[in-house]
């Protein structure tokens, strides 16, 4: 057995005896079974579920009758626990997963080394894990304290010192983890595993593989913590306070000087794991603050899995995993993933599996794209329009393989398609504007599917309004390959005809089409969508500032497109840069006929901010 770190006082067998109280639980069973078939089902089905048979001991399996937890499955569909340190999303966790508990354990604030090996005992017990915090005055103890009585639990099983002097402070029935491995495996009769050493960094994501079953003794690597102030999100704030605690001189690696405690005689009593809480799914996001709160989710048998950004429409392994087998329950944890009702509609996109060209269901950040922009058939619009579909898609391939060795993102090959083409001669709907039919833009469209390659459907529509013109592709945009461009150049007001003037659009405008294209987006459960809006001058878009970019749904972008000399390409695109809505995204257009010169593609990514969408005229 591999020998760790000291993270305890106690090296001695742990006794698993049964506790008085759990007699008179069994002397008030047997009562209920006198009483009648429906109270002896009320008393056998406590804390259970219909999901997963309980793991069994070894203990239990000699013919012992172990204590369970009483676990409970949420009743909102979708929650976000409040908590921004280690010990308040510890409790919350508890709070909405656990009724009762016969035994919690108890680690350290900071101590990721204890945290890690206090994790692998919950596990194994099927036991909540809360944090003890820091500082002896912290408000948040008072929080903790209260959630251990809550739970009433026969013994409270402490891991490291300072977690041991904090539990006896609050008068709490403090039992010792013994920091020897062999003992601690003796001591839990077989709920706990041989050590297996993490890395600091790791120790979340090894947590979220914990088996009930047989969990290993996580211990993380020697020489990258220690054990009594391993930093974390909890640093700072009102845990993170000035005065220290009992303990606060322990050494590296969790050593300390062993004070002689021994937990009162307090005796942990005989626990397994309640049924599995299989169809609830725990999303966790930071590191250093979520352990405790997903090793208590894994004690119930709930699924739980690290989302970083806190957006799981960008992880491809949960959309995998959850398109799979979709939870009946999700509970978040902390505020980052925003409130439960955007958090939902994520996962209703998460659930359907379609992800963008390039993977995940999030348009930037993750990749870049390298587009060929131009009308079909029409070469003097553009590059696109030099070849038929099979020849663009090999084309804008070979463009994204220019830019691949030049960023750490994949370049995601595309075409921006000019859907309707400004025109000289108003046509039959005095427009100025010439709409391709939709039968006609669809064989590029379901090419592009096919080939991997994303579809911006660009507008340009003379003296009609932006929204008018992008309803005529709705069955184009609801492809979830497929966004939208709006080309304010050629936005005409009621009495101008284009090459005469600039058109210009009022931002109302285009926020207009953005929540028609969200709302979109959102009823049909499609992965994020591009809205770009095209610029070369301040004058085209009035009211810029108040341009909308909050809706979850659209990654919003302004592309430069002005052409001419590197010198004027940067005047322009300093002047865009000038007082931007939040949230923007950059794109920028290289023209191959008209720019002196065409800016080579390690030029391109180099411009600051480096532009993630890039198109060539």
């Amino acid at each position: 057995m591999t020998r760790t770190a000291r993270t305890g006082v106690n090296t001695g067998a742990m006794p698993l005896l049964p506790h008085r109280s759990r007699r008179r639980v069994l002397a008030a069973c047997a009562a209920l079974l006198l009483a009648g078939p429906a109270a002896a089902t009320a008393c056998s089905s406590e804390g259970s579920s219909d999901d997963e048979p309980p793991a069994s001991s070894p203990a239990e399996e000699e013919g012992a009758d172990p204590l369970r937890p009483r676990v409970r499955t949420p009743a909102e569909e979708t929650s976000v626990l409040e908590g921004r340190t280690a010990a308040e999303r510890a409790v919350a966790a508890s709070a909405a997963l656990y009724e009762r508990s016969p035994v919690v354990v108890l680690a350290g604030e900071r101590d990721q080394a204890g945290q890690a090996r206090a994790a692998s005992m919950a596990v194994g017990l099927g036991a909540p894990l809360l944090v003890a915090p820091r500082s002896a005055s912290a408000p948040t103890g008072d929080r903790v304290a209260d959630e251990v009585r809550r739970l009433d639990p026969e013994a409270v099983l402490t891991v490291g010192d300072r977690a041991g002097a904090w539990a006896e402070r609050r008068d709490l029935p403090a039992v010792p983890a013994p920091d020897d491995d062999a003992a601690l495996a003796d001591a839990t009769h077989g709920r706990v595993g041989e050590a297996e050493a993490v890395a600091p960094a790791g120790v979340l994501d090894a947590v979220t593989r914990l088996r009930r079953d047989d969990p290993p003794l996580l211990t993380v690597e020697r020489g990258t913590h220690r054990g009594g102030d391993t930093p974390s999100a909890d640093g700072g704030g009102e845990d993170g306070g000035d005065e220290p605690d009992a303990d606060d001189n322990a050494d590296a690696e969790g050593d300390t000087d062993d004070d002689g405690r021994d937990g009162g005689g307090a005796e942990l009593p005989e626990v397994a794991p309640a049924e599995a809480l299989r169809s609830v799914l725990v999303l966790a996001a930071d590191p250093a603050a979520d352990v405790a709160a997903a090793a208590t989710a894994r004690a119930t048998g709930a699924r739980v899995a690290v989302v970083p950004g806190a957006d799981p429409r960008a992880d491809r392994d949960l959309i995998a995993a959850v398109a799979d087998r979709p939870p009946e329950r999700v509970v978040a944890l902390g505020a980052d993933f925003g409130p439960p009702e955007r958090l939902r509609h994520r996962l209703d996109v998460v659930e359907t599996g379609v992800e963008l060209p390039g993977g995940g269901q999030v348009v930037f950040p993750g990749r870049r794209m390298a587009a060929l922009y131009g009308h079909p058939g029409t070469p003097a619009m553009g590059v696109l329009g030099e070849q038929p579909v099979a020849p663009a898609i090999r084309r804008a391939r070979d463009l994204a393989a220019r830019y691949e060795p030049l960023v750490d993102e994949p370049v995601v090959p595309a075409f921006e398609i000019i859907a309707t083409v400004a025109s000289s001669a108003p046509g039959p709907d005095g427009d100025y504007s010439d709409e391709s039919a939709v039968e006609d833009l669809r064989p590029w469209v379901d090419a592009a599917a096919e080939a991997g390659v994303y579809v911006v459907l660009d507008l340009q529509p003379g003296r009609t309004d932006f929204l008018t013109q992008a309803r005529r592709y709705e069955e184009l945009l609801v492809e979830p390959h497929v966004g939208l461009a709006l080309d304010p150049e050629w936005r005409l007001g009621p009495d101008e005809r284009h090459l005469e003037q600039i058109g210009s659009v009022d931002v109302a405008e285009i926020n207009r089409v953005a929540d028609w294209l969200a709302d979109l987006t959102r009823d049909h459960r499609l992965p994020q969508k591009l809205l770009m809006v095209h610029q070369f001058r301040t004058a085209m878009i009035t009211g810029r500032a108040d341009l909308a970019t909050g809706r979850d749904e659209l990654a919003v972008m302004i592309h430069a497109d002005g052409f001419g000399t590197p010198g004027q390409k940067f005047a322009t695109w300093n002047a865009l840069q000038a007082d931007p809505p939040p949230g923007i995204v950059w794109g920028w257009k290289n023209f191959v006929d008209e720019d002196q010169p065409t800016f080579t593609p390690a030029q391109t990514v180099a411009i600051e901010p480096s532009p993630l969408f890039v198109s060539y005229q």
